[in-house]
């Protein structure tokens, strides 16, 4: 497979959110506001390819050799867990107002299941270092794509009459169903 159909496939066709339903949380927790959208979806992207980077150096160097792969999980977990604190302290210090907007879903990166999943997959298809952080870029940019879509119906939504039952998570629920059936349709550019 190509750099071209990776990004395509993994963007598109096999997106991390509307496909493969991981990172729901910050998913639907994010993206009522375009901004804090673009924010999450940033830091997102920065925490996910540094994790493939140390997450593939680690099994490689360190866990595939001792024969110590099932602490697997728990390496990438505090992999993840430190990067996440790198990211809090850097938007602590220097863009608060979105430190403040993200609130407790930036230290969810650490649980995001987007990440560790993204780092586990690369193991289990077994791409070179390479491809594994091209893979984290375009899942990465697909979970960033389905958060500024969804953030922007969102915002639409605000201004349209809902029914009360349906106002706030439930019609979020409804509107990412419908954004997944959606994306199903670039199945299609997989055969």
């Amino acid at each position: 497979m190509d750099i071209f159909q990776l990004f395509i496939s993994a963007i598109f066709v096999n997106n991390i959110v509307l496909a493969q339903y991981l990172g729901n949380c910050p998913y639907l927790g994010c993206s009522k506001e375009r901004g804090v959208a673009f924010g999450m979806g940033s830091a997102v992207v920065f925490v996910t390819i540094m994790a493939t980077l140390f997450t593939w150096l680690i099994q490689t160097f360190v866990l595939i050799p001792f024969g110590i792969e099932y602490l697997q999980t728990l390496a990438f977990i505090l992999v993840i867990a430190a990067l996440v604190q790198f990211v809090e302290m850097f938007l602590k210090k220097l863009i608060p107002p979105l430190y403040k907007s993200l609130g407790i879903f930036l230290p969810l990166i650490t649980t995001n299941c987007c990440v560790l999943g993204i780092a586990l997959l690369v193991q289990r298809k077994q791409y070179s270092l390479g491809t594994s952080l091209a893979y984290a870029l375009a899942s990465t940019l697909g979970f960033m794509l389905a958060l500024l879509l969804m953030s922007g119906i969102r915002e639409r939504l605000d201004t349209c009459r809902v029914p009360k039952a349906l106002k706030g998570t439930p019609i979020a629920l409804i509107m990412a169903g419908l954004m997944s059936l959606a994306f199903m349709a670039f199945r299609g550019m997989a055969a």
